[in-house]
């Protein structure tokens, strides 16, 4: 019977996905709409929703609007990190082998900041895990809560080496995690296009009984050992490896992947749904966010080391979260800075809804010495001007429809 409401349920969402014009995948993200900033006065938030027919694109900067750190035992410090997601507007299930959440983002905030896995990136002797899958048999994770928790902030977040604002667990700050009398908010979406809620859902997957905190159903395992792995001691206690627990059907509200098909009161005729395991204590609890695998088929382009940088293709409408369709100036606007500038130019297309513009920048005799596709707005881009002869340069931005140009001085 739950095969059958599962398919069902599938089907509705690949219809409702395919008929919506502006559906929870548009209208849920936390859009920066008045220049706010966030840690280290960079732009926080949201800074553009874009969507066509198929897929969301998220312009993100991966800082939250919230205060963050401090840091302890974590010298990193976060930085923009120029974020262009895609999420598709039809998620489908994976009949196939179920992929397995790599290192790195694996899905993001509504606040446009990265949501990694439970893993932090060491195996149990130490040796660096990889953004591919995890070998199977044997290896033993180190869970990021045990190792990295002392890093993280009020908001149980920190930053990775290369900036990546990010959390493992439970976001407290994006939401109300202590409200146990409503339906959780879409706090996000996962790279396979399902949404993720916070902690609490209704206890039946039909929308009917009371509002209860969704729990995992995986259980920490009693062993007193670990075939090829770390003894179980006090060094190493059950817990300190994500392979420490064990996925026990039944034992909690939510699948392997830590989701379930239900209806939300988003989502009313249903979909598969991720939620935040958090204990009765509002502690973090495994798997925290996403499953060890997605439950859909992921898209390429924003997984791996250099994912996230997507550029928008078809007919892309921006939204507006007051109006639905963004009401702004298609006049070109942009921030070119420094100017003069004797090192790196940098140049951002304030929010405008046309995208794709190539940047060149022309010496006085007509030549293109430095070039830039795919330039989108919202995103700030960088040219290395350190090498060029001093004098004076015009910065071109171009696409089908509308073109700029600006002087720049090299000195």
């Amino acid at each position: 019977m739950l095969k059958q409401i599962s398919t069902i349920i599938a089907a509705s969402v690949i219809t409702l996905s395919a008929q919506a014009q502006v559906g929870p995948d548009i209208s849920s993200w936390i859009i920066n709409t008045t220049g706010a900033t966030g840690y280290n006065s960079l732009p926080s938030n949201v800074q553009q929703v874009q969507y066509t027919s198929t897929d969301v694109y998220v312009s993100a900067t991966c800082i939250p609007g919230y205060a963050i750190g401090p840091w302890n035992s974590n010298p990193n410090i976060p930085s923009n990190q120029n974020f262009v997601f895609k999420i598709t507007r039809n998620p489908v299930q994976n009949t196939g082998t179920a992929i397995t959440t790599s290192m790195g983002h694996i899905g993001v905030w509504s606040n446009g900041v990265s949501i990694f896995n439970p893993k932090d990136g060491y195996y149990w002797n130490n040796t660096t895990s990889t953004f591919t899958s995890s070998p199977s048999g044997g290896t033993w994770n180190r869970n990021a809560l045990v190792y990295e928790g002392v890093s993280f902030d009020n908001c149980l977040g920190h930053p990775a080496q290369n900036g990546e604002y990010h959390h493992h667990v439970n976001p407290k700050c994006l939401y109300n995690d202590a409200d146990s009398t409503a339906h959780s908010p879409i706090i996000g979406y996962a790279f396979d296009g399902f949404p993720i809620y916070g902690a609490y859902g209704y206890t039946n997957i039909n929308g009917t009984g009371a509002i209860k905190r969704m729990k995992s159903s995986y259980v920490l395992s009693t062993a007193t050992t670990r075939a090829s792995g770390p003894p179980v001691n006090s060094t190493y206690p059950e817990g300190n490896m994500c392979e420490d627990y064990i996925y026990t059907a039944g034992a909690g509200d939510l699948d392997a992947h830590n989701g379930r098909f239900c209806v939300t009161p988003d989502y009313p005729s249903g979909i598969y749904a991720y939620f935040v395991t958090i204990d009765a204590s509002l502690a973090p609890a495994y798997p925290f966010v996403i499953g060890p695998t997605y439950y859909g088929t992921v898209q390429t382009g924003n997984t791996g080391p250099t994912g996230g940088h997507n550029t928008p293709s078809g007919t892309v409408t921006t939204y507006s979260p007051t109006t639905g369709i963004a009401n702004v100036n298609e006049k070109i606007t942009t921030l070119v800075y420094p100017n003069p500038t004797s090192d790196y130019l940098f140049f951002f297309i304030n929010p405008i809804a046309s995208n794709n513009f190539t940047a060149t920048l022309v010496d006085a005799l007509g030549r293109v010495v430095l070039k830039q596709d795919g330039v989108q707005p919202t995103i700030s881009y960088t040219f290395d001007v350190s090498q060029l002869p001093k004098g004076m340069y015009m910065l071109h931005l171009k696409n089908d429809s509308k073109e700029y140009t600006e002087k720049v001085l090299v000195k």
